[in-house]
């Protein structure tokens, strides 16, 4: 992220939009989507880099070799046409534990710092810890955990903590380096000149079977899921497989569980989106074994839910961006726009009232557009129907293919020639200058804020996520390639002649 961030800096960017950072499951097979991780209260151990961490705890030679051999084992895994997640946390897991065994070991001064989180973090973090080592010695799904072990509190749960110490403290380490590490970066974002840095991601919910419905059971609703009515990109509707807070527990709890979500989703980031900010308000609630058509809305105190929100922004110092996408009540943009809570447009869902495309000087002022999402393919391949293509293949059209392919080359057509007309394109643009057109367009809206995907700097066509599927499509398994599928790294994707033209062609003006 340092290097994208300072790349995006060089090129004018303030932030760096991530997906969530939520950890997910310790044990293997590992959920590939980060938003259905396992706990919203903590970060996801991947994402350390090894190389700072040893920078900072030095490593005997022996150490240092098997580190390197892992590192070697990671490189190779680069170029496959899936991402290895399992194979890459097994590496990283154990390159973290020879790291701790060095942590222990070493600067007195750092290892007083991890004791200080510990006592911040409280009895959350030695929560999660405890039940990453319950995970490791009974496996990922604590509903078929023995029923002593399937509560927090209870007397066997507290013995096996005692017995497994030293690894319970290893997991409170890692979130440690983690935190540590965090805030090392936005402040190096900051430094290379962007005015906010980091921009966090909040998921909706978590696994039901993970660390947070586990220690907070008593909050969640049991026996239904999260979800949102059918629409014109998810015609059947969608379920996201996560247990909702209950609104009375909320109440009850003084919404704690809700604030120890937002301090650490703003740990480390100068802006938070809140994904489906609707589930400040209400949320739909589908009942096990229905249709996500079938559910229904579940109202949230939203007075409470959003003074929480601010209140932890207020703390952190930093912006809060709503994703606003969906059917929407009045009273939800009323509210975000009198607590200044920015709002989310996607240019592909925006309309002016006779059906055309919304015109950039029409967009909010106070939002975070875009061209594209990660639920729609980059804009490559959405100029090019991949989107219809899946859908039609997984079986998620209502309407015939060629009424659906008709439509949405209607809607594409009515952006080419917006963009010939405005003199952004010729008459005969590839898909290629359509793509640098729309972005030199969407540049120019009202938005204070303007977001570009990096798979458009890749000249992708294919969607990362593909809503209201779960193994039929590989969701969130796919690495960035360019427009011929060829696996693409980091470094190759920004040093390209198009990720130049895409940064150049998303330049403001003041």
């Amino acid at each position: 992220m340092r290097t994208l961030g300072e790349w995006s800096a060089e090129h004018d960017g303030d932030f760096v939009l991530v997906n969530p950072f939520h950890a997910p499951s310790p044990v293997t097979p590992l959920e590939p989507s980060p938003y259905l991780p396992t706990t919203r209260r903590f970060l996801d151990p991947s994402l350390i880099s090894i190389d700072d961490l040893v920078a900072s705890e030095p490593v005997s030679q022996e150490a240092g070799q098997r580190l390197a051999e892992l590192a070697m084992f990671c490189r190779q895994n680069h170029n496959r046409d899936v991402i290895d997640r399992d194979g890459t946390w097994l590496a990283k897991r154990e390159a973290l534990g020879l790291c701790y065994d060095a942590a222990r070991h070493g600067d007195e001064g750092r290892w007083h710092d991890f004791g200080a989180f510990c006592e911040l973090e409280g009895q959350g973090l030695i929560d999660f810890a405890t039940w990453t080592v319950l995970c490791e010695q009974l496996g990922g799904n604590w509903r078929d955990w023995p029923e002593e072990y399937r509560s927090p509190r209870g007397e066997a749960v507290d013995i096996f903590r005692q017995e497994h110490a030293e690894r319970v403290e290893f997991y409170c380490w890692v979130q440690f380096v983690l935190r540590d590490q965090g805030a090392a970066t936005q402040q190096r974002l900051r430094d290379a000149g962007m005015r906010i840095g980091v921009m966090h991601d909040l998921a909706v919910g978590v696994h039901p079977s993970g660390a947070d419905a586990w220690s907070l059971v008593d909050s969640l609703a049991r026996g239904v899921s999260v979800g949102a009515p059918p629409d014109q990109y998810n015609q059947l509707g969608q379920n996201w497989s996560q247990p909702p807070l209950r609104p009375d527990a909320l109440e009850r709890l003084g919404y704690e569980p809700l604030r120890d979500v937002l301090r650490a989703a703003f740990a480390g980031a100068g802006a938070l989106r809140i994904d489906h900010i609707l589930g400040l308000f209400r949320l739909w609630w589908v009942p096990e074994g229905r249709d996500a058509s079938e559910g229904t809305y579940v109202s949230y105190n939203h007075e409470a839910m959003i003074g929480a929100l601010l209140l932890e922004a207020e703390r952190a110092g930093a912006l809060v961006i709503g994703e606003d996408l969906g059917v929407v009540s009045e009273l939800t943009r009323e509210v975000m726009a009198e607590r200044q809570v920015y709002g989310t447009q996607i240019m592909w869902f925006e309309f002016e009232d006779d059906g055309t495309p919304k015109r950039p000087e029409h967009y909010r002022r106070e939002c975070l557009a875009s061209v594209t999402t990660h639920d729609l393919p980059p804009t490559a391949g959405f100029l090019e129907l991949r989107h219809v293509d899946i859908r039609n293949q997984l079986g998620l059209l209502t309407r015939s293919v060629e009424e659906e392919r008709a439509a949405e080359q209607e809607l594409v057509d009515a952006y080419r020639q917006q963009l010939v007309d405005d003199g952004l394109v010729g008459e005969n643009a590839s898909t290629e200058d359509l793509v640098l057109g729309l972005h030199k367009r969407m540049a120019a809206s009202s938005a204070k804020l303007f977001g570009v995907s990096l798979a458009d700097m890749a000249g992708d066509r294919r969607p990362i996520n593909q809503p209201g599927t779960f193994r039929e499509y590989p969701n969130w398994t796919l690495p960035l390639a360019d427009a011929h599928g060829t696996v693409l790294l980091l470094d190759e994707i920004l040093g390209s002649n198009i990720a130049t033209s895409v940064a150049q062609s998303a330049q403001r003006g003041e």
